[in-house]
């Protein structure tokens, strides 16, 4: 059994899972693996709403993110091939980028952070940012993200659901850099369900979330 951060193992359970997304069906606060997330199955009529028409050329000015060597993130098949749907999980990824630049920094105020969060989304990452803070623990290894799908309720809004396997990522002490790789227990996998909203400035940012570890879809 690999080990991986115990504060990300229970993400699930706490702030995160509180959250209500209604574009996505919502969430009743339970935590069960079988739980149904709408647009999760890709046979499911939400998911397959036509996309909007061609959008103007990005010109957004993102922020950098410059996340340590040794908390790495793999994002495979990131890529539909559709210019919107593209572009939302582009920012969806430099999103995650900067709750981990958060975490390696201990960073509550990061301003990557707010530029890819806002509303409920926002305030449960600064939460999660200084869990790990008060813990004195950031992480170091791998996570993989995978099996991405997009829907766009319209040119301004999309719902992005995904998956991430944290099997090989690790608790590491902030003051010593030990890192603890003991067993955990539980399911490496978690489902992402996403609420993105395009900005002024064209960015695509992150105003709901839920988690369900151990959710089927993700192999739990």
């Amino acid at each position: 059994m690999n080990g991986r951060p115990t504060l990300l193992a229970a993400a699930a359970l706490t702030a995160v899972a509180a959250l209500s997304l209604s574009a996505c069906g919502g969430d009743d606060g339970n935590s069960k693996g079988n739980d149904k997330i709408a647009g999760a199955d890709a046979g499911d009529e939400s998911a397959s709403s036509t996309s909007p028409s061609p959008s103007a050329p990005d010109t957004a000015n993102r922020l950098d993110i410059a996340v340590p060597e040794d908390m790495k993130s793999i994002f495979e098949d990131w890529k539909t091939g559709d210019t919107a749907k593209d572009a939302a999980l582009a920012d969806a990824e430099r999103a995650l980028n900067s709750v981990d630049d958060a975490i390696a920094r201990g960073d509550t105020k990061s301003k990557a952070l707010a530029f890819y969060y806002q509303d409920d989304a926002l305030i449960s990452e600064v939460k999660w940012v200084q869990a790990w803070i008060d813990a004195n623990i950031s992480w170091k290894g791998t996570i993989r993200y995978f099996d991405p799908q997009v829907t766009l309720r319209n040119k301004n809004t999309a719902v992005v659901i995904y998956c991430a396997d944290d099997s090989k990522a690790y608790n590491k002490d902030r003051k010593t850099g030990k890192v603890d790789k003991t067993p955990a227990s539980d399911s490496p996998y978690v489902l992402y369900n996403t609420r993105l909203e395009k900005n002024n400035e064209g960015v695509w940012v992150t105003t709901g979330l839920n988690t369900k570890r151990g959710h089927e879809r993700c192999g739990g």
